[in-house]
Formats: C-alpha cells, structure tokens, sequence
C-alpha cells in the first residue's frame, strides 16, 4: 500500500487502521485457520511450485550431492511404473482419507450434495464444470473423501481425469496416482470402465484448459457446445453419464478480463494451441494479506452438486446421431441441475448456463 506523506510537516501519515484491519490477515486467528491456510498453502506448492523445482531439482542433486544415485534409482521406477496411470492408477484410501484435506476443505468451505444413488454394478463418466483455475471442487469431491463420497456412495470407486503431462513430473507424479487421479486419454479411459471392474466413475473436467480462460467471478461460461468425445466413449464403453457442476468454482480467483477477440486472449489461446494448456492471468491472495496479489484462493465456498445419471446403452460403434442425441440430454440434465441448485449461492434467477 502506497504511504502519502504530510506536505505540511513532513511526516508519514499511515493508512486508517480499519482499512488496514480488511488487507492484512490478522495475526490473532484460530490455530484451526492457520491450519486450514497450511494445507491451502501444501495444495498450490505441490500442484504449482514443485513441478517447478522438479525442473532444475533432480540436477541438483545428481550433480551437486552426495544422494546423486537416488536420481537414476527413481529414473528406473518412473519407466517402470510409466503406464499405471493408464491402468486406474493406485488409489491409497489413507491418503484420500487424511485429515490434512479436511482442514484444505474447510478453508473455503467446500461441501457436497448428492441428488441420487449411484449403483456399484455400474461404471459413470462424471462431467465436471466449470474448469475454474485449478477445479478444486472436483478435484475434493472425486480425489479425496472430505466431502464425504465414500459415504454418499458406498461402493463407487472414483477417479479425475488429468492432462497426461501432469504424471511427467517426478514425485508430483506420486501424489496425484496415490489420490486416485488417471490420464484423461481413450486407452486410460478404456481401461478404468472395461478392466478396473464395476463401480468406477472417472471424472473429466469436460471445458479443459480452454474454459479455464473463461473462469471469472460471478460467470457461468461453459466449453461445452461442441465437446462430444465424453459422450462418445460413454457409448462405447457402456457408462452411464453424470452431470456435476461445482458453484463458487470460479469465485476463488480473480481473472484480467480478456474476453473472446482480445489481443490478450489471441495471445493465451495461441500459447494453449502449442503447449496445450495456458495458465490464467490470475490474482488470488497471498499469506500474509486478504486482497492483494497471491496465489492462495480466497475463502469463498463452493458446493458441488453431483445429478442424476444418465443411462447409457454400451454401442461398439455409436453413430453421430446417437452421440448428439446424448449430447443433448446431457446438456439439458446440466442446465436443470444448475437451475435446481443455483439459489444455494444466491445466483440470480435471470441469470443462466452459457454453453459456447
């Protein structure tokens, strides 16, 4: 914050205490916040700072200590366990169970509402919506059980789908196949609805990198109207279709307006044309202040809501008419369950899904 100083006599005049009191964090908060703030901050380090660090990292030690041979000890692991997840990953219940996403949980606070059983004799493909920055709501709801998915359904294993580069990265790698989290590619998807056994369900974040582009406070702007691949493999192989959407998802950040057209959006979607994926230009909070420029989300609640299924008949070669048929119906079970639960972030009754 910027300090003006008196013309008259000379002296710093200091911002008013009570504009302070809203910017920085107080230092006299519950050991519960300073915890939940801990696990946000374990969050963002392990999904954003150590892909980072394993760039230059693994060199270090190679070349500059004296544990260099854990480096070709984990190269060897890495090929060998290259494949596992396209093979449904290894999910660990310890670690999808453990305290510390609690506390990340209620950082916000995050909840889950289910709206109809999944039966254990089916396989699902879940569509989750919208992106957001980082799609914490699915990522809780889907990776980790506090939110309680293990209880509301007894006996669905489930699954996020993720970029194939996100298993590329040395030890990050470890957390996301402990937690669950598989390719989000055919073979990976093949294999977790026609090998893994019944009672999977494998979310996707249906709008991608793309929506995350999209991902401004107060919108509901979905990447949706021509994605049909999730329908055609739910065909395919068999698995019902689920809608979800995560309200408050694209609160958690702040986003440089760069609406469609816009020499910064020409720019992001260039970039995402030949990386495949281009971080948002985003403002969130920091540790120490409550509005200025961090990385933390702010502490604004989502809820995902999980909707009825969509019953599949498995197709070995579904026609184009029968995927946009279900497009379809996915679409209109999206639209009703956001029109359904909307008043639960008391979201305007004009306002509506944007399907683009």
């Amino acid at each position: 914050m910027r300090l003006r100083l008196n013309s008259i006599s000379g002296k710093t005049k200091l911002p008013d205490k009570r504009l302070l009191s809203t910017i920085l964090s107080p230092l006299c908060v519950p050991w519960k916040r300073r915890l939940e703030t801990l696990a946000v901050m374990g969050f963002i380090f392990m999904w954003v700072i150590l892909p980072i660090m394993d760039l230059w990292v693994p060199f270090h030690i190679l070349f500059e200590t004296r544990w260099w041979f854990l480096v070709p000890l984990y190269a060897v692991w890495f090929y060998y366990d290259f494949e596992t997840p396209r093979r449904a990953s290894r999910r660990w219940d310890w670690a999808r169970r453990h305290v510390f996403w609690k506390y990340f949980s209620n950082y916000f606070p995050l909840r889950l509402i289910k709206t109809a059983d999944l039966s254990p004799d089916r396989n699902y493909i879940i569509g989750t919506h919208p992106h957001g920055m980082f799609s914490i709501g699915a990522f809780v709801a889907t990776s980790t059980n506090a939110t309680g998915f293990e209880e509301k359904y007894p006996g669905i294993k489930s699954h996020i789908m993720t970029l194939n580069g996100q298993f590329y990265f040395p030890l990050r790698r470890e957390f996301g196949i402990l937690l669950g989290g598989i390719e989000v590619s055919k073979e990976s998807l093949e294999y977790a609805l026609t090998k893994a056994g019944k009672g999977r369900a494998c979310a996707i974040v249906v709008g991608g990198a793309t929506e995350a582009l999209d991902a401004h406070p107060n919108k509901h702007t979905l990447t949706l109207k021509y994605r049909r691949g999730f329908c055609k493999y739910a065909l395919k192989f068999g698995a019902d279709l689920v809608p979800m959407y995560n309200f408050g998802e694209n609160d958690l950040y702040e986003q440089y307006e760069n609406p469609i057209g816009s020499r910064l959006r020409t720019v992001q979607e260039r970039i995402k044309t030949i990386f495949g994926l281009c971080p948002p230009l985003l403002r969130g909070r920091s540790i120490f202040n409550q509005y200025m420029i961090g990385l933390l989300p702010f502490r604004k609640p989502i809820t995902s809501v999980i909707g009825r299924p969509i019953r599949v008949t498995q197709t070995d070669e579904p026609t184009v008419e029968q995927i946009d048929e279900l497009h379809a119906k996915y679409c209109e079970a999206l639209y009703d369950l956001f029109e359904e639960y909307k008043h639960l972030h008391s979201i305007p009754p004009d306002t509506h899904l944007i399907f683009q």
